[in-house]
């Protein structure tokens, strides 16, 4: 192992009479540090790179894509959850306001969107491995490709997406080179930036403030309520939140990719 200007740990150790475990922890930390450092340069790099590609193309056009399980069952908040009982009661059942299963019953959700639309949800059961083949097949040529046909006809788009295994495979980007050219690679989208997706910094925590407020019996139910609530959300929300992207990308690059959140205030 090596530390700064080449010294290993041993010569450390021994030039200092310092623990070894004590030297490992803190070569460690400089490594961690570098690593967060490097990641945080890379996000600044690339939410320059977008925002020059927003100057030279319209807002409208990007699809914002992402994936989250939801639950039959909602997380109960225990800070929020609380009940006084005497002394004699401590002990007795009334001290367990909630409680969830281990495994609740989920289902992946598919959602996309741009600020004038909203493509149809996919979702995909929790049996289902989410590889290469289920995302081009379930998600980019049955879902996608005809919604975006309807939506832009012979209009150029930009389609987001992360860079998960099954997003980022040589058959996968055959399909997005076929039919979703302009798509955001990977030298544009940053990685670990949900307070860059309207998906992650918005609308996924509005459906889950309107379908996950109590318990669902089964999964049907819960796709029921999630498509509900999907096709509720109207244009106004769509364009806010779409807009609200330049302003996120500019206090990134103010806080040179770090943490951003308290310069929208």
């Amino acid at each position: 192992m090596l530390f700064a200007e080449g010294h290993r740990v041993c010569d450390i150790v021994r030039k200092l009479n310092i623990g070894q475990s004590l030297v490992q922890k803190v070569v460690q930390q400089f490594k961690k540090e570098g690593h967060v450092h490097s990641s945080k340069m890379n996000r600044l790099e690339k939410a320059k790179k977008l925002l020059d590609d927003l100057k030279v193309r319209r807002l409208n056009d990007v699809i914002w894509t992402d994936e989250k399980i939801f639950t039959i069952e909602p997380l109960p908040n225990r800070q929020n959850t609380r009940q006084l009982l005497s002394k004699d009661e401590s002990k007795s059942p009334k001290r367990r306001l909630a409680y969830n299963k281990l495994f609740p019953k989920s289902v992946m959700v598919w959602a996309g969107l741009t600020a004038e639309g909203k493509a149809p949800l996919v979702f995909i059961d929790r049996n289902v491995k989410i590889n290469s083949e289920v995302y081009q097949n379930l998600v980019l040529k049955d879902v996608l490709l005809p919604w975006v046909t309807s939506h832009f006809g012979q209009r150029p788009f930009t389609l987001q997406q992360d860079w998960a295994p099954s997003h980022g495979s040589k058959s996968t980007k055959s399909v997005l080179d076929a039919h979703f050219p302009g798509y955001w690679g990977k030298d544009m989208w940053p990685a670990s930036s949900p307070d860059l997706n309207p998906m992650d910094f918005s609308v996924w925590g509005y459906l889950e403030s309107k379908v996950m407020a109590h318990s669902h019996p089964d999964i049907k139910s819960l796709k029921q309520a999630l498509v509900k609530a999907w096709d509720e959300i109207d244009d106004d929300y769509l364009r806010r939140t779409v807009d609200s992207v330049p302003k996120r990308l500019k206090a990134c690059i103010k806080a040179k990719g770090s943490n951003f959140e308290h310069l929208l205030k």
